[in-house]
């Protein structure tokens, strides 16, 4: 615990990512770079004489509100020498020197991990297609990585999430306060990973920051849609310098958001139609893990499964005759907990997540209610964590 606070320290210094991986690599831990003689900082390369000035101070007062929050919101500390820092960032640029976790973080190092990436201004197209290709790398045995922001990065988790996939999203923004039900279901079904300790502030040059973190995971990164000044034409060159492989999306010729993933694919991004075009890359580097299957159109808002595009064709062929009954009749004589639930499913079907959102329950509590009310037979459970009232007369 006493060399931890010297990470912390270094981890919320007010200075730029390669100053901190520069001290770590020079003096081989934080503690130690905490101890070196006064006037030193300045002298090694990758850090600036103001970033030395900096980190002259030495000041450990904020470690332990950063311990105490983290502690507070489940988040926890992997430092550059524990065993379960992933070796893929070892390697790259200004690797983080701290990573806080929220969740589960799968070993990455034998992850096939496919980092899913795209513009936040996406078409009905891109997010319907990144739910598609995110959830088909899931079923091939991959895991998805996003940066959880709006448009594509956040429809390539959900649609994870919707065949119980794991996912690993990098923020660019520290683990605190409120998180949105999206990163909460990524938390419960995969991990939440930043650099950035509890406090820190939030800069804009954060979100080009963690571009590093996401690709260094990542075995492989693909564009979904992306204009042509994009965010994730950025990210994509950072995988590129880091020798991962690149695959982009077609769309449109004149479509303005698929301007970059066409100048990707000119430039040899390899062209992806869906998730085995990607995994068929890497199945002979994870041979036990990848797995092809075969491909489904997802709606845009709901997860199909292959049983679901394809029911048996003796059961279509005689359809049997159900008789419904009121969605009031349904839920009568519930207890208040089972109401609130049972209230937030829509016809049309509800995630679990929005579920919980609605109720103002936490997951915990949602799915435990849920539980009682499919043993009721009053909701039931389909794939990608989707509930439904169950209308059919008992």
């Amino acid at each position: 615990m006493s060399e931890l606070r010297y990470w912390l320290w270094l981890s919320s210094a007010p200075v730029g990512c390669r100053a901190k991986a520069a001290l770590a690599q020079f003096y081989g831990s934080a503690e130690a770079a905490f101890l070196a003689p006064p006037g030193e900082f300045a002298t090694v390369n990758g850090v600036s004489e103001k970033e030395a000035a900096v980190l002259e101070r030495r000041s450990l007062d904020a470690v332990s509100d950063i311990q105490d929050d983290c502690a507070a919101n489940g988040v926890s500390i992997i430092t550059m020498q524990d065993a379960q820092y992933p070796a893929r960032l070892k390697h790259i640029f200004a690797p983080p020197v701290v990573l806080y976790v929220k969740g589960s973080l799968p070993i990455m190092d034998d992850e096939a991990a496919i980092a899913v990436v795209g513009t936040r201004s996406a078409s009905p197209y891109g997010m319907k297609m990144a739910r598609r290709i995110a959830a088909e790398i899931s079923r091939c045995g991959g895991t998805v990585i996003s940066g959880l922001t709006s448009g594509i990065d956040a429809a390539a988790a959900d649609g994870a999430l919707r065949v119980d996939g794991k996912c690993v999203a990098v923020l660019g923004t520290p683990i605190e306060g409120e998180l949105g039900s999206l990163a909460h279901s990524v938390a419960a079904h995969g991990a939440l990973v930043s650099e950035y300790c509890p406090g820190a502030r939030v800069l804009k040059s954060n979100y080009r920051e963690r571009n590093r973190i996401s690709a260094g995971l990542a075995v492989g990164v693909a564009v979904i849609e992306a204009p042509a000044k994009s965010g994730a034409l950025l990210f994509a060159a950072e995988a590129v310098e880091q020798g991962k492989e690149v695959f982009a999306l077609p769309g449109n010729a004149d479509a303005l958001n698929s301007a970059g993933t066409i100048a990707l694919l000119k430039d040899g991004a390899k062209p992806i139609t869906c998730g085995w075009d990607i995994m068929s890359e890497f199945a002979s580097l994870f041979p036990e893990r990848i797995r092809r299957v075969t491909a489904v159109e997802l709606p845009e808002n709901e997860e199909k499964t292959v049983e679901d595009v394809h029911p048996n064709k003796k059961e279509v062929d005689k359809p049997q005759a159900v008789e419904y009954i009121t969605v009031q009749e349904l839920l009568s004589g519930l207890s208040a907990d089972e109401l609130a639930v049972a209230s937030a499913i829509a016809p049309e079907g509800t995630h679990v997540d929005d579920i919980a959102e609605a109720a103002g329950f936490p997951s915990s509590k949602t799915l435990s209610v849920l539980t009682l009310l499919e043993i009721k037979r009053i909701a039931v459970r389909r794939s990608g964590m989707r509930y439904f009232l169950n209308t059919a007369k008992k």
